[in-house]
């Protein structure tokens, strides 16, 4: 997936190959904010202002902008897995939450 990062918001970039032009989205927020532009500097221009407006926009309605994540994850998954997570981790001598963040990193 291609992407780009700015203030802390991500957003997913597609090429439309109907009209020509690179397509970007926020990702993570549930407001929903595009932005195109013909050639990479440009969408780059355009993303950070997209992330500036939408700013302001809730600053000027008092809304708090969402953020992309808290850091805080919680699961639910089969018990089996947790008991598995588990040895894992203290086999790693690591905290479940250490091996975790570990394993997740790894993965993205």
């Amino acid at each position: 997936m291609n992407t780009l990062t700015y203030k802390g918001y991500t957003a997913r970039i597609e090429f439309d190959d109907r009209d020509n032009i690179l397509i970007g989205r926020l990702l993570g927020i549930q407001d929903i904010i595009y932005f195109h532009a013909d050639n990479v500097p440009e969408l780059r221009c355009v993303f950070e202002e997209a992330v500036e407006d939408y700013l302001e926009a809730c600053a000027k309605v008092g809304k708090q902008p969402e953020k992309t994540a808290s850091g805080k994850l919680m699961l639910r998954i089969p018990p089996e897995i947790h008991n598995a997570a588990l040895i894992a981790a203290k086999s790693a001598g690591k905290s479940l939450n250490q091996w975790a963040c570990e394993v997740l990193g790894r993965a993205v």
